[in-house]
């Protein structure tokens, strides 16, 4: 087992996934945890088995979101802008609920975010955590996934 197979397994080893992939709903505790790289790791695990089938690019599409939070934290508004916009392309031939998932939800949180991102603003503004986005877990109700 490489080391990032043993990082991303440390990462979802306590979700309980109930009938979704571990790797799916530890993309989500993650990205919720401001882990966006860690989120974008784990999904990329299961994403890579699923290239070329139906669901890739929703994969895709996810992974694109995180890895523009990361450069959110960092500070690098053009790489996240661009992440974000092809998050949004990705993501556009799916249906509004995919996989359990709001993507209405996720479309506006990417709307919202390029609208902040390209805003006219002062140089090196910063966007403190408790700005930063959390996306709904696939459930119909707030029920989170259980943690060991």
């Amino acid at each position: 087992m490489s080391r990032k197979s043993q990082r991303v397994a440390s990462l979802i080893g306590s979700v309980d996934a109930g009938p979704f992939d571990p790797h799916y709903l530890g993309y989500f505790d993650c990205f919720n945890r401001q882990l966006f790289f860690e989120a974008h790791e784990v999904l990329e695990e299961l994403w890579l088995g699923e290239r070329g089938q139906p669901r890739d690019l929703f994969y895709k599409g996810l992974i694109q979101l995180a890895g523009a939070f990361v450069h959110v934290q960092k500070d690098r508004r053009q790489p996240a802008l661009a992440l974000l916009n092809l998050s949004r392309k990705s993501l556009a031939s799916f249906p509004s609920r995919f996989e359990g998932l709001d993507l209405d939800r996720v479309r506006q949180l990417i709307e919202v975010w390029t609208d902040r991102l390209g805003a006219d603003s002062l140089p090196g503004q910063y966007f403190p955590p408790s700005q930063w986005p959390t996306l709904m877990l696939p459930w119909g109700s707030s029920q989170p996934p259980t943690t060991h």
